[in-house]
């Protein structure tokens, strides 16, 4: 018999994840939630072809806040795109995967290089909640003026300060703090800026 872990649980799967408790990805609201991100992801790739002005609309549906003069080039890849907000003139290369179970907030004036990964998502390392498609997540924050090069990947719960740049392939698996560049798998910090 499998186990219930939320036998004294009133909330449904989609508040637990919301709050960052560990809950049950293969539920029906969540799915219908993702299903509504990639449609609108599709629909926003569609539109960057044709008429930036309605891919704008269609972002600005699809993410929880998108500042002024926001550059984002599809393909975007979200869990929900809801958890996602990017401030005004950021840069967004090609093939951004941000998975935003948890709140995931990029600054102003950022510059965001191909194929980089936001990772909220979080597993349990003990087989059987695992097995049992328990997950939770970390938020990740990305500060002001940072530059992340092509293929980053930032794990869940980091947070990385204003005017830092991660360098490309660098795997963050900590906080970076503000003004400093990192470099790596897992990132270090090599020198200031």
């Amino acid at each position: 018999m499998p186990t219930d872990y939320f036998a004294n649980d009133p909330r449904t799967n989609h508040e637990r994840m919301l709050a960052g408790d560990l809950y049950v990805a293969d539920d029906p609201e969540i799915s219908r939630r993702q299903q509504r991100a990639v449609r609108l992801a599709s629909r926003y790739q569609d539109a960057c072809a044709e008429d930036s002005g309605a891919a704008r609309t269609i972002l600005a549906e699809l993410l929880d806040s998108v500042g002024e003069g926001v550059d984002l080039r599809p393909p975007l890849y979200v869990d929900y795109g809801s958890n996602i907000s990017i401030g005004a003139r950021t840069f967004v290369n090609y093939h951004l995967t941000a998975l935003d179970v948890a709140r995931i907030t990029i600054g102003e004036d950022c510059q965001i290089g191909p194929n980089v990964q936001l990772l909220t998502p979080t597993h349990p390392v003990e087989p059987g909640p695992r097995r049992d498609k328990l997950e939770a997540a970390l938020p990740i924050t990305i500060g002001d003026n940072v530059w992340l090069g092509g293929g980053v990947i930032v794990c869940p719960g980091v947070t990385i300060g204003d005017d830092s740049v991660i360098g490309a392939g660098a795997v963050v698996t900590k906080d970076i703090p503000a003004g400093v560049v990192a470099v790596g798998n897992p990132a270090r910090v090599v020198r200031s800026v």
